[in-house]
C-alpha cells in the first residue's frame, strides 16, 4: 500500500472510531480530587452476574483533548457483550511550560502514573459499590494506544524499581491485560518518533528520560507473571507494527506469558471501532483471559 493510501485508510478508520456517539456510563465515581480523577462504569447490558470485570484505559497520546469520551461506544459495546466495564480517566498533558512546550504536551509527570496507581487501587471498593454484578476475581486490564502502555504498566507495579512510589509489594489481582496496538517499547517509539514526541514529553524532557524510562517502560519491566495479550493492526501507521513486536520480543524472551494477535488488513482504530471486526477480536481475547 502506498504511504498516501495508507494516510487515506487510517484517516477513514479514525473518522469511523471517533465518530460514534458518546455512550453516558451507568455511574461515575471520583477517586481523588481533581476533576480527571474519575471512573466511569458501564454494567452488562444482559444483566447478568458473575461477571468479567474490564478495566478500560484510553488512549490519545497522553494529550488533553483526548479523554474517556471517546472510547466510551467502545466500553458501551464491551457491556453489550457482557462484561462489566470501568473506565478510568487521568491527567494528561496541556500546555505546561516546565515541560519545554507550547502546545498541548503528552502527559503530566508524575502525575499520569500517580492516577493511574490511585484509580487501579479505589478500583476494587469503587466497583463493588458500583457494578454490583461483576465478579472482581475476573478482572483484566485492557488499553489502546497510549492507554496500552499504562494497562501494561498498571500490570507491572510490582517490578517497579525500589523506592519508586507507585511499587506494589505483590502482584496485582488480575487474570491479564490484552493491550492494544501499545506503546509497549520505548526505544522502539522514539526510533520511530511515535506521536511526533510524546514520550519525551511524558517523561519531562530528554535529561531524564533513562531514568524515568526504568519506572515506566513496560519492555522494561519484565517479566509481570501475568498473562498478556497484544492485538495489533498490522496496517497501523500511528503505533507501527515494529513498536509491538519490539515489546512482545522483550517479553517472550523474558519468560512472560505473551500472545500477539495481528490482524491484517487493519489500522489503529478499528481495535477500539464498535463497527468494526477488529473489536470483536478484542472482545474475544478479553473474554479469553477473563473467564
Amino acid at each position: 500500500m502506498s504511504d498516501s493510501a495508507a494516510r487515506e485508510r487510517d484517516a477513514a478508520e479514525t473518522e469511523s472510531a471517533l465518530g460514534h456517539p458518546v455512550v453516558a456510563p451507568d455511574g461515575s465515581a471520583a477517586y481523588g480530587g481533581h476533576p480527571d480523577q474519575v471512573i466511569d462504569f458501564f454494567a452488562p447490558r444482559d444483566g447478568r452476574t458473575g461477571v468479567p470485570l474490564v478495566v478500560l484505559l484510553h488512549g490519545g497520546a497522553w494529550r488533553a483533548p483526548y479523554d474517556r469520551q471517546h472510547v466510551s461506544p467502545f466500553a458501551d459495546f464491551l457491556a453489550r457483550r457482557g462484561f462489566a466495564v470501568a473506565s478510568v480517566e487521568y491527567r494528561r498533558g496541556g500546555e505546561i511550560p516546565q515541560q519545554g512546550a507550547a502546545g498541548p504536551v503528552a502527559g503530566r509527570w508524575p502525575e499520569t502514573f500517580d492516577d493511574v496507581a490511585a484509580a487501579m487501587d479505589a478500583l476494587p471498593a469503587l466497583a463493588a459499590r458500583e457494578l454490583p454484578g461483576a465478579d472482581l476475581r475476573k478482572t483484566v486490564v485492557t488499553g489502546h494506544s497510549a492507554g496500552g502502555q499504562l494497562a501494561l504498566w498498571a500490570a507491572a507495579r510490582h517490578v517497579l524499581p525500589e523506592g519508586s512510589p507507585w511499587r506494589l509489594p505483590a502482584a496485582p489481582p488480575l487474570r491479564g491485560v490484552v493491550a492494544l496496538a501499545p506503546i509497549g517499547d520505548f526505544a522502539s517509539a522514539v526510533e520511530l518518533d511515535v506521536c511526533s514526541g510524546a514520550l519525551h514529553q511524558l517523561l519531562g524532557g530528554a535529561d531524564g528520560f533513562e531514568a524515568r524510562s526504568a519506572h515506566v517502560d513496560p519492555a522494561l519491566l519484565l517479566p509481570t507473571g501475568i498473562a498478556t495479550a497484544v492485538v495489533q493492526g498490522a496496517d497501523d501507521i500511528t503505533v507501527p507494527q515494529a513498536v509491538t513486536e519490539a515489546f512482545v520480543d522483550a517479553a517472550a524472551k523474558a519468560g512472560e506469558m505473551v500472545g500477539l494477535t495481528l490482524l491484517d488488513g487493519v489500522g489503529h482504530f478499528p481495535l477500539i471501532d464498535p463497527s468494526a471486526d477488529a473489536c470483536a477480536v478484542v472482545a474475544e481475547e478479553l473474554a479469553q483471559l477473563a473467564w
